[in-house]
């Protein structure tokens, strides 16, 4: 993304942008804050921005609604009266609960995505949670088929339950195999309900694995025999080829061979920006071509040769519910799947989906660079499959993408039919009609079935029939056909509304009880809404930023039509003689950063993997180059907030917006999305110790041997810096860096690059396979079969493995420096390992649950013992106020028919209630053995344990 050094005149005023954001109230409470002011002492609320998948579901008599309240942690339980919603019951379960189905009329399951947890919440008596069962991490969705009927539960391929010793026995379960190729990362969980033994966190009948990254939708089929199971972030068959194996020129079809690869020929080019000046080396993006099996750029060369494996792009697949098996997969359905839908009647599947448009280079213009994705970033669309047959259906198949916003002729009234984001749906009892929530657009949209397998319908006269959600973000859907209404839930508001089907008004509200503060709700919108963020009413930030996450795609986002601007962020290897030294060292024959000058910031940089939104505020400027550290808002090395207000210019330059984002807008986006957070890791000892390799891996990090690979002094001069790997990617939790120092530094590639965090290193496995490249010591890989995603890890995602990342030059063996002469290779493994697991701003055990019971006390117990501990175990962060524990406990239980929230005193080891009224560890534990009596217990975030207990 660039940004433009337009004048005033183009950016938004705060009246325009109030009139367009949906919380105005909210906002001028946001205005009114500082951006500081957000880091409190001690937060009592944490923000993640979990996307909801199943977020309502109504009883099988028709009388009841159930709602998940993902910020409160609560499902809401209402009765439908004639004159609208009314609260019946409030449950605690896990955290950031996504997901509810019910078993039966007596029993609700909730899929808790933080927690790793499903909550049973019985509805017999007091509604409350019978059973906890620990799952894989981040579970999405949850239904019920087969018969007897089971439970199906996504998770993804890794987690602490996942290697747990109580379900050593079950299949699928044990070690994830992080650092194998061609294993599937998508994981779904059965449990037979009648049976949930008396393990540790239930026993499943089967973890069953599927081969594609994270799952997240589920789906059954009208004789309830099949269950679909839908890819999250599937990819598109595309894939990056590092600079270092295209040919040193920009002759395209002259042909050279790389360490023994033969390519096709030089860069895409242009050659310079606009203003003459020569763009730096970068690699490509190369698409697999279904007709002729080879690897395609942009150009129609083959790349083949330089791509040592193959994406099968398998999306859905369809499972046998009684005999768990997998009987098929469908391919094409999309980039980034979000719900999945089956038509009653004919049994067709309908799935929501983006299609990302990563293979088009360029924001801006589009003038000198020939090409621009500007406006067109992911089409949003619903997929549809009959009898294995595969149908996209583009739901915005009226838009114009020629036309840029600058265009006399550009059609403004294109995103009033507009439908941004589908997710949740609902099909019609006679299958006739469908409706989809668009997350991105407020609307709910409405297609005759037939229109839409056949592709009749025409979005500007179908927009007629389209729904308008007050309160944003329609997450989730409910036909009550019997009454003639729909319910939905409306996740920027946190409310449930009631829509009559025939008049399209809303009849009703129920707000849910929301501790989300005032300056996360304002900014929300300028996430999502594509009306506010795009000419044409299809793209907005989260196009790529799925729910404030990354995409797992690459996009080649310069702009040639821009200037080289320079940074102003202190480097490593970046003064002039040690930049001199280390280009001798590293043996740089291009010019870096295209000009030789290491404070340049080219427009034009090459393929670059998205970045998350996650934990953003204390890593400085933002970006793979940190390159928005300069931009209309100022310029600042290391503030966060100024970086993220840079961005403010890609509304206009890659959203497709006539404008700027102004800079009042930009406060209340910045305020919202700096307090976004990354989860506990997920591979981490939930006691945050570290295994004996992961330990080893630590110790080198940390260790005295410098790993840059080379130490150079003359005359008792350092010419080269001396850094462990820490002296790079620090970690230092009082600072808030998890692997980022902030600075930028110069490894011997082609351009200048910031330090990049590490704490999500293990969501970027699945890419296996590369051939031999001139920047690394290694030998190729060889031919390795088919993988589960098309990008790793670095700046543009080509680096197949940590531990084949560390093979590169600059980290080469030497007597004094770099990984160990002695088998460096294993070193390399453990240090792998250890940043599998690196530290987080919470500690793993946050949002753990178990619920102890009249029969589980033997294995549950420790696991309430554990929580304990880590209660009073100290903990540093800074986003968490400095000095604290690992987590607050919370334990909920129904004494005598009444609802209790608890919560563990660390000075005095007991259990207190909000009135005062204190149980020691042994009574609480003991009002489990009653039948009805089960207590639930949940490590929260530090400061929030208050909040979630008692509401305060």
């Amino acid at each position: 993304m660039t940004v433009h050094t337009a004048p005033s005149k183009r950016r938004w005023s705060a009246l325009k942008v109030a009139r367009q954001t949906l919380q105005l109230t909210a906002m001028a409470v946001a205005l009114g804050a500082s951006v500081g002011a957000q880091a409190q002492t001690k937060p009592n609320f944490i923000a993640f921005e979990t996307g909801q998948v199943r977020p309502l579901a109504q009883s099988a008599d028709g009388t009841r609604l159930f709602a998940v309240n993902t910020p409160n942690n609560t499902l809401e339980i209402f009765r439908i009266t004639s004159t609208g919603l009314q609260l019946e019951s409030r449950v605690p379960v896990g955290m950031e609960p996504v997901a509810v189905a019910l078993r039966n009329d007596n029993e609700v399951w909730v899929v808790n995505h933080l927690s790793d947890s499903v909550s049973v919440v019985s509805l017999s008596g007091t509604p409350r949670v019978v059973r906890t069962l620990l799952v894989g991490d981040e579970p999405r969705d949850i239904v019920f088929a087969g018969s007897p009927a089971r439970a199906f539960i996504t998770t993804a391929h890794r987690g602490q339950h996942l290697t747990d010793a109580s379900i050593a026995g079950v299949p699928g379960a044990g070690d994830p195999k992080l650092t194998t190729a061609g294993v599937g990362r998508s994981d779904v969980w059965v449990f037979d309900p009648a049976n949930l033994g008396n393990q540790l966190g239930g026993l499943p009948l089967k973890i069953m694995n599927f081969f594609s990254d994270t799952p997240r939708a589920l789906a059954v089929s009208p004789d309830k025999n099949t269950v679909y199971v839908a890819a999250f972030k599937s990819g598109n068959q595309t894939t990056s080829v590092n600079e270092e194996l295209v040919c040193d020129s920009f002759e395209l079809n002259k042909p050279c061979t790389i360490k023994e690869t033969t390519v096709p020929g030089g860069r895409l080019g242009p050659q310079t920006n606009a203003e003459g000046k020569p763009a730096p080396k970068a690699g490509l993006l190369v698409k697999y071509d279904k007709a002729s099996k080879k690897w395609l750029d942009e150009k129609g060369r083959d790349w083949t040769k330089a791509v040592m494996y193959t994406l099968p792009d398998k999306d859905v697949f369809a499972v046998d519910a009684n005999a768990l098996t997998e009987k098929s997969f469908f391919s094409g359905l999309g980039t980034t799947l979000f719900n999945m839908a089956v038509n009653p009647t004919t049994g067709k599947l309908y799935v929501s989906n983006t299609e990302s448009n990563n293979m088009v280079r360029f924001e801006g213009p589009g003038k000198h660079g020939g090409s621009t994705v500007q406006g067109k970033i992911a089409l949003s669309r619903i997929s549809v499959v009959n009898n294995g047959q595969v149908t996209t259906r583009h739901l915005n198949k009226h838009i114009d993408y020629s036309k840029l916003a600058d265009n006399p002729s550009f059609d403004w009234t294109a995103k009033n039919h507009s439908l941004a984001f589908p997710m949740d749906m609902a099909v019609t009892k006679d299958g006739r009609k469908l409706y989809v929530t668009a997350y991105g657009s407020s609307k709910i949209g409405v297609f005759n079935t037939s229109e839409l397998e056949a592709d009749t319908f025409n979005p500007r006269t179908a927009s007629s029939n389209y729904i308008d959600v007050t309160g944003g973000g329609p997450a989730g859907i409910v036909l009550d056909e019997a009454r003639g209404q729909m319910y939905v839930m409306t996740r920027f508001d946190n409310a449930v509304k009631v829509i009559n089907l025939s008049s399209k008004a809303e009849v009703g509200v129920a707000k849910l009880p929301n501790p989300e503060p005032a300056h996360i709700v304002a900014g929300r919108p300028f996430l999502y809404d594509a009306k506010l963020s795009s000419a044409n009413g299809e793209s907005a930030c989260a196009s790529c930023h799925i729910f404030g996450d990354e995409d797992a795609l690459a996009w080649d986002l310069g702009n040639p039509d821009d200037v080289v601007t320079k940074s102003p962020i202190p480097g490593k290897f970046t003064d002039p003689t040690q930049f001199a030294v280390a280009k001798v060292i590293f043996n740089v024959k291009n010019k870096i950063n295209g000009s030789d000058d290491p404070k340049d910031f080219h427009p034009m940089k090459g393929p670059m993997v998205t970045q998350s939104l996650r934990g953003m505020r204390n890593q400085g400027a933002m970006h793979w180059r940190g390159d928005r550290a300069t931009g209309e808002f100022g310029t600042d090395a290391f503030d966060t907030t100024i970086s993220f207000k840079n961005f403010a210019g890609a509304f206009a330059g890659l959203l497709g917006n006539k404008e700027h984002m102004s800079e009042e807008g930009m406060n209340i986006f910045a305020k919202f999305i700096l307090d976004v957070q990354y989860p506990p890791n997920p591979v981490r000892n939930l006691d945050n110790s570290l295994t004996p390799a992961q330990k080893r891996g630590s110790d080198f990090y940390f260790g005295t041997r410098p790993s840059d690979g080379f130490k150079i002094s003359l005359l008792g001069s350092t010419l080269s810096p001396n850094n462990n790997c820490n002296g790079c990617h620090t970690i230092d939790a009082t600072k808030g860096q998890y692997g980022s120092n902030g600075m930028q530094s110069f490894e011997g590639i082609a351009q200048i690059f910031k330090i990049p965090h590490v704490r999500n290193m293990y969501q970027k496995v699945g890419r296996f396979g590369a051939p031999a490249q001139p920047f690394s010591t290694a030998k190729g890989s060889g031919f390795l079969g088919d993988q589960v995603r098309g990008y790793g890890f670095v700046h543009d995602g080509s680096a197949d493995t940590l531990a084949h990342f560390f093979t590169v030059r600059v980290f080469s063996p030497t007597l004094n420096s770099g990984f160990p002469l002695f088998n460096p290779d294993a070193t390399r493994r453990d240090v792998e390992a250890y940043m599998h697991a690196v530290d987080s701003d919470l500690a793993p055990i946050v949002g753990q649950q178990v619920t102890l019971t009249a029969s589980n006390a033997a294995t549950a117990g420790p696991r309430v013992t554990l929580l304990m501990n880590r209660a009073k175990a100290a903990f540093v962060s800074k986003e968490l106020g400095g000095n604290t524990t690992e987590c607050d406990l919370v334990a909920n239980v129904v004494e005598a028919g009444t609802a209790r929230s608890y919560l563990f005193n660390v000075s005095t080891g007991n259990f207190e209630t909000s009135t005062g009224t204190s149980r020691t560890d042994a009574a609480l534990r003991g009002l489990a053995a009653t039948a009805g009596q089960e207590v639930t217990y949940t490590c929260t975030p530090p400061g929030s344990g208050k909040r979630i207990a008692f509401g305060s």
